[in-house]
Order: C-alpha cells, then sequence, then structure tokens
C-alpha cells in the first residue's frame, strides 16, 4: 500500500528544527507536555498516520509513543492541521467545527497552541 504524502509531514519536519533550536528549548522548558497528532489524508479515523511531539524532550516523530501515556492525543484530517498549524484557524474553532478532535487531558489540550509551531516563511 502505497504511503500517502501529508502536507503535515513538512510541517513536523520543521518541528524537528525548531525543537532543536534556542526557541525549541523554551518550549519544552515551559510546556513539558508530550502530544500525539494524528492526521489522515482525508477522512478522520481512516488511513492516520501518527506523529508524536515530545515537549518533554524536544523531539517530534512519526510512530507510537514508548514512554507512557501521551498527555493530550488530536485527530486532524491533513488540511485541517496545516491550518491550525500555520495560524490560519483557531484551535477552538477547530474543535467547535470539528476539525480536530482531542483526546485526554483537556489541561494539556489548552497548551496546545499555533505558537508552539514554527513560523514557516513558505508553505
Amino acid at each position: 500500500m502505497a504511503t500517502t504524502q501529508l502536507k503535515s509531514d513538512a510541517i513536523m519536519d520543521m518541528m524537528k528544527e525548531h525543537l532543536a533550536s534556542g526557541a525549541g528549548k523554551e518550549l519544552t522548558e515551559k510546556i513539558g507536555l508530550v502530544y500525539q497528532i494524528n492526521v489522515a489524508p482525508k477522512k478522520l479515523g481512516f488511513e492516520e498516520v501518527s506523529f508524536i511531539v515530545d515537549l518533554k524532550k524536544g523531539e517530534v516523530f512519526k510512530g507510537k509513543y514508548e514512554g507512557g501515556k501521551v498527555d493530550a492525543t488530536f485527530s486532524f484530517k491533513d488540511d485541517d492541521f496545516v491550518k491550525v498549524a500555520t495560524g490560519k484557524m483557531n484551535p477552538q474553532i477547530a474543535f467547535i467545527r470539528g476539525a480536530m478532535k482531542i483526546k485526554g487531558s483537556l489541561s494539556a489540550a489548552q497548551k496546545f497552541t499555533p505558537d508552539i509551531f514554527p513560523k514557516p516563511s513558505k508553505l
């Protein structure tokens, strides 16, 4: 089965670089939580790719989290994730519209804002 190239892959690659920088280290100290982000190409729940954004260790990777439980899990369609990550859609609006699903700690989920993502020069 062919793996679909998601627009979210580019954002997660930028996130890896961002967390390796000084600004990323500030984020890990400030937030210190682990998020799982499930991104589906077209429809939530189908062919989802899981990304782990570990703001304890400052890492981003695809796959399952091996360090216990994540603090919050988000599910998006690829296009909606890109809109939230680039600040074009407010996370609260995404949640209300059903474009984003949340499982886990709501207090941890509230710390998940577009501010944690690097500002892309061009997407």
